[in-house]
C-alpha cells in the first residue's frame, strides 16, 4: 500500500511538472510570437492580407482566425507541420505560382522566424478579431426603408391643371410632374408615325400599306389596331426575344465547346406561347423556377412546366471541366444571379464571396437561395472523363401524340431503310466501276472516272440523308430541364467562393430585406424551389412587380421609369415617377399579372402618342427627358431591322417554331462529345433547314463564332451576346453599321426583291414611289422626295434604278429609327 501511495504521489508530481513546463512553453511561445512574429507579419504581410488594407486571395493575417480559416486555398498554416503550411511554402519560394511576398523573397533570417513559429505550434496571442475601418453592419430593418424594398403602394393618380390632355391615370402621373416643372407635353405624333411605332413595339414589324389605309387615328381605330397587334402571333415572337435576353438563351451549350443544344428550341417556343397566350406572369415565374415540381392537369401542361425550367440551364453552362465541384458551384452561382437579375432587379453574384457592398443583402442570403439550386440536379457527368451534359427530361405525351409520333417514326425508319439499300447497291456499282477503271483504256477512263465521281457524290448524299434522318428521328420528345436531388440539403458558405474552403451551413430561404415573413417550411426531400418561386411571385414581394412593369415601360418608352432596369439597388437610379411605378405594379397584379393588359393601357395613353421632336425650352430644363415631355427616339434592334426588311420585301415566311440548326458549324466535329450530341448531323450543311426567310427569333444562336449570312446582322446591331444576360441592350451608332447596310448581300437581296415586287405590281413610277415609301417608311412620300427620287431613277440604268433606290431607303436613318 505504501509503495502504491508513493508511486501515485510521484506521478502526480510529474503531472504538475509537465503542466508547469507546458505553461512555461506556452508563455515563451506567446512571447516569441509578439516579439518576433507579429512585427514581421505587420511589416511584410498586412499590406495585402489585413482588414485595414485589403484581403487578397481571401487570406487575412491580422487575426488568428484569419490564418486558421485561410483563403482560396484553405488554411494558411497547419501548426507543427511545415510541409503542409501554405504560408511556409510561399515564403520559401518553392512554388512559382505561390511566392510571397510577390515583390521579393524574405531574408533567410525572417523565413527562419516563421518556420520556428509554425514548428512550435503557431502560438498566436491575438484573441480579439480585427474589423475593417469601413466594415458594414447589415441592418435588415433599416434596409427595408430603401424605396425598392418598401411595400408597393396603391397610388392614386394626382389632380392636374390641364384636364383635357390625360386619357387615363398614366397620363395624369406624367402631366403632374411636367406641370410642376412648368413644362408641357410634346404635340401628338402624326397618325402614320404612331401606327409604325406601335406596330414595331408590339410585333417588331412595320404596318402594311393596307394597315395604314384602314387607320383613321380615331380612338376606336387606335384601340382596334392595338388589339389586332396583341392578338397576332408576331406579338409573342417579338416579346419572347426580350425575355430570352434575360436567359442567355442559345442553341449551343456553353462557350468552350461546339456542342449543339438540340432541345433548346422547346424553351424558346414555350416562351413565345407564354406571351401569345398572355400567361399570367406569376405563373410564368413559378413554371421557370419550379415547373418540374408543380401539379399539372394534362400531359401538355406537364410538358410545358418541365420545359419552362430550361430557364435555369440554358445560359452559358460550362460542361467541360476537370473540377466538377467548382463547375457545379459556378452553375449554382449563375442560377442565383439570373434569378436576381431577371425577376428581382438585384445583383447577387458578388454576394457569393462577401456581403453586398452597397445593398442590405448578406452572404447568408445568397447561400439561403443557393442551397435550393445546390439541391437541384441540372447537369450530369458523362462517360467521357471531363465531359458533362445538361440534364434532359422525357416529356409526357397524350395517346394521340404518341400514336402520331410512332407513325412518323415508322415512316422515317422505312425511308432510312430505303436509302441504306440504295447506298449499298450504289456502293457495289462503285466497286465494279473501280475494277473496270483498272483495266480501261486511256480513252475510256475520263468517262468512267466521271461516272465514279457521280456515284461517290450520290453515296455521300445518301449518307447525309441517313444520318440526318437518324438524328431527327421522331423519338420521344425531350427538353433541357432540372429536377430535385435525392437528398436536398442546406448549403455551406464557400469562403471567397472556394468550394473546398467551407464555412457554416445556411438554412434555405430568401432575401430577408425583401421578405414580409419567414419562408414557409420546405417539405422533406424537396429543394425549396417551389417556396422560392412562390416568394418571388407573391404580390407582397416589393421587387417583382416593380421590376417587371419597369421592363415593359422601357421597351415601349425607350427608358425605364427606373433607368437601371436590371438593378434596383442603392447604386442604381431612383425612379423618375415613383408613384406611377407603384400604380402600374399594383394594377399589374390586380389584373392577374397580365402583360397584355398593361401594354394595352400604356400604348393607348396620351403619353405614348407624343411626338419625339425636340423642344429647346424643355431640353434646357430636362435634357435627359426624365420627365417624359416627349417620346424617346429608339434605333430598331437587330431583330426588328432584319424582320422588317423581310416583311417589306414580301419574303417573310411564317414559322411554327421547332428545331433551330446552326446555319454554319465547323466541319471538323471530332472535338464534339459523342455523349452530348451526334456529331455527324453537323457534317452535312445541305441537310439543314433554310432560315433565311423566317423571323430572327427562330435563327439559331451560336455562342462561339460570328454569325454567317443574314444572322450576322445581329452581331452588327448590338445583339445581346448569349454568354451574358441583359434587360436592356446597348444602342450604338458606329460606322461599321452603315458599311454593313451598304455592302451586305442580305440587305442587297431584300432591296432586289422589293424592287421586283414594285415593278410587278405597280403600273407607273408615281405609284411605285408611293408604294415604296409606304412600305419602307410607313408614310406618304413628300413632293421634294419625289423629285429627288425621279432624278435618281433617271441617272441609273433601268434594271438597277429601283434596286438602288430601295437599297437607299432600307439603309436610311429614318428606316432604322422608331420615332
Amino acid at each position: 500500500m505504501a509503495a502504491a501511495f508513493l508511486m501515485n504521489r510521484v506521478f502526480q508530481c510529474l503531472g504538475i511538472v509537465t503542466l508547469a513546463l507546458s505553461s512555461v512553453r506556452a508563455e515563451e511561445g506567446m512571447a516569441f510570437f509578439e516579439a518576433r512574429v507579429l512585427p514581421l507579419l505587420q511589416s511584410r504581410c498586412y499590406e495585402c492580407h489585413s482588414h485595414e488594407n485589403k484581403i487578397k486571395g481571401g487570406l487575412a493575417l491580422d487575426l488568428k482566425s484569419g490564418w486558421q480559416t485561410g483563403g482560396d486555398n484553405g488554411p494558411a498554416l497547419v501548426p507543427g507541420d511545415l510541409a503542409r503550411s501554405h504560408l511556409i511554402q510561399a515564403v520559401r519560394y518553392t512554388t512559382p505560382e505561390m511566392e510571397m511576398p510577390p515583390k521579393g523573397k524574405l531574408p533567410a533570417a525572417e523565413v527562419e522566424i516563421l518556420e520556428k513559429w509554425v514548428a512550435m505550434g503557431a502560438p498566436d496571442s491575438r484573441v480579439k478579431q480585427t474589423t475593417a475601418k469601413s466594415a458594414r453592419v447589415i441592418d435588415i430593418e433599416e434596409g427595408k426603408k430603401f424605396w425598392a424594398f418598401r411595400p408597393v403602394q396603391d397610388e392614386k393618380a394626382p389632380a392636374v391643371k390641364h384636364t383635357d390632355w390625360p386619357l387615363g391615370p398614366v397620363d395624369r402621373f406624367i402631366l403632374s410632374r411636367l406641370e410642376a416643372s412648368n413644362l408641357t407635353p410634346a404635340p401628338d405624333a402624326d397618325p402614320h408615325t404612331w401606327l409604325r411605332r406601335v406596330s414595331l413595339d408590339l410585333t417588331g414589324l412595320p404596318p402594311t400599306p393596307q394597315d395604314l389605309a384602314l387607320f383613321d387615328a380615331s380612338p376606336a381605330s387606335r384601340a382596334a389596331a392595338v388589339d389586332r397587334l396583341l392578338q397576332s402571333s408576331a406579338f409573342g415572337e417579338r416579346w419572347a426575344r426580350h425575355w430570352l435576353d434575360l436567359v442567355g438563351y442559345a442553341d449551343q451549350i456553353g462557350t468552350s465547346n461546339n456542342v449543339f443544344a438540340e432541345h433548346a428550341w422547346r424553351y424558346r417556343d414555350y416562351v413565345i406561347n407564354a406571351f401569345n397566350s398572355d400567361k399570367p406572369f406569376d405563373s410564368f415565374i413559378r413554371e421557370q423556377v419550379a415547373g418540374d415540381l408543380l401539379p399539372a392537369s394534362s400531359p401538355q401542361e406537364r410538358a410545358a412546366n418541365i420545359t419552362a425550367t430550361g430557364f435555369l440551364v440554358l445560359g452559358d453552362v460550362e460542361i467541360v471541366a476537370v473540377d466538377k465541384l467548382k463547375m457545379e458551384n459556378d452553375l449554382v452561382d449563375q442560377q442565383v444571379s439570373k434569378i436576381g437579375t431577371a425577376f428581382l432587379g438585384m445583383t447577387l453574384g458578388c454576394v457569393r464571396c462577401h456581403d453586398h457592398k452597397f445593398d442590405p443583402i448578406a452572404q447568408t442570403d445568397y447561400y439561403a437561395i443557393a442551397g435550393m439550386f445546390r439541391s437541384t440536379d441540372a447537369t450530369y457527368k458523362t462517360d467521357n472523363g471531363v465531359w458533362s451534359s445538361v440534364h434532359k427530361t422525357e416529356l409526357p405525351e397524350t395517346a394521340e401524340q404518341k400514336a402520331a409520333r410512332e407513325q412518323l417514326f415508322s415512316a422515317n425508319e422505312a425511308k432510312i431503310h430505303q436509302w441504306e439499300n440504295e447506298r449499298d447497291s450504289t456502293s457495289k456499282d462503285k466497286s465494279a466501276l473501280e475494277q473496270s477503271l483498272a483495266s480501261a483504256t486511256k480513252e475510256a477512263k475520263p468517262d468512267l472516272e466521271k461516272k465514279r465521281d457521280e456515284i461517290a457524290a450520290r453515296i455521300k448524299t445518301l449518307n447525309g440523308q441517313i444520318e440526318h434522318a437518324k438524328f431527327f428521328a421522331p423519338v420521344a420528345p425531350k427538353a433541357f430541364a432540372v429536377h430535385d436531388r435525392e437528398q436536398p440539403a442546406d448549403m455551406r458558405i464557400t469562403i471567397r467562393g472556394n468550394p473546398y474552403a467551407l464555412g457554416d451551413p445556411v438554412k434555405r430561404g430568401a432575401l430577408r430585406v425583401a421578405s414580409w415573413a419567414e419562408l414557409p417550411p420546405i417539405p422533406a426531400g424537396q429543394s425549396g424551389r417551389v417556396q422560392l418561386a412562390d416568394w418571388i411571385a407573391d404580390a407582397r414581394n416589393p421587387l417583382t412587380a416593380r421590376v417587371t412593369v419597369n421592363r415593359i415601360w422601357q421597351k415601349l418608352f425607350g427608358e425605364g421609369l427606373v433607368r437601371s432596369v436590371d438593378y434596383f439597388g442603392a447604386r442604381g437610379e431612383s425612379p423618375s415617377h415613383p408613384e406611377l411605378l407603384d400604380y402600374l405594379a399594383t394594377r399589374f397584379v390586380q389584373n392577374g399579372w397580365s402583360q397584355k393588359q398593361l401594354i394595352r393601357e400604356l400604348v393607348l395613353s396620351h403619353a405614348y402618342r407624343m411626338s419625339s421632336a425636340q423642344n429647346a425650352v424643355a431640353a434646357a430644363k430636362d435634357p435627359d427627358n426624365r420627365l417624359l415631355w416627349r417620346m424617346n427616339r429608339q434605333r430598331l434592334d437587330a431583330e426588328a431591322i432584319r424582320d422588317s426588311m423581310l416583311a417589306i420585301s414580301g419574303t417573310l415566311t411564317a414559322s411554327r417554331g421547332g428545331p433551330a440548326l446552326p446555319l454554319e458549324f465547323p466541319e471538323n466535329v471530332t472535338s464534339l462529345s459523342p455523349k452530348a450530341v451526334n456529331p455527324p448531323a453537323f457534317a452535312f450543311k445541305k441537310m439543314r433547314p433554310v432560315h433565311d426567310f423566317e423571323r430572327t427569333i427562330y435563327l439559331p444562336v451560336i455562342r462561339t463564332a460570328a454569325q454567317p449570312g443574314s444572322a450576322r446582322l445581329r452581331d452588327v446591331f448590338d445583339f445581346t451576346q448569349p454568354a451574358q444576360i441583359a434587360g436592356r441592350r446597348a444602342e450604338t451608332a458606329v460606322p461599321t453599321q452603315a458599311l454593313f447596310l451598304l455592302n451586305s448581300d442580305t440587305v442587297r437581296a431584300r432591296a432586289t426583291e422589293l424592287a421586283k415586287h414594285l415593278t410587278a405590281t405597280e403600273p407607273n413610277t408615281g405609284a411605285r414611289l408611293e408604294a415604296l415609301w409606304l412600305r419602307v417608311l410607313s408614310r406618304p412620300i413628300t413632293s421634294a422626295e419625289r423629285e429627288d427620287a425621279v432624278s435618281l431613277l433617271e441617272t441609273l440604268p433601268a434594271d438597277k434604278a429601283w434596286i438602288e433606290l430601295s437599297h437607299a431607303l432600307l439603309s436610311s436613318n429614318e428606316f432604322l429609327l422608331r420615332l
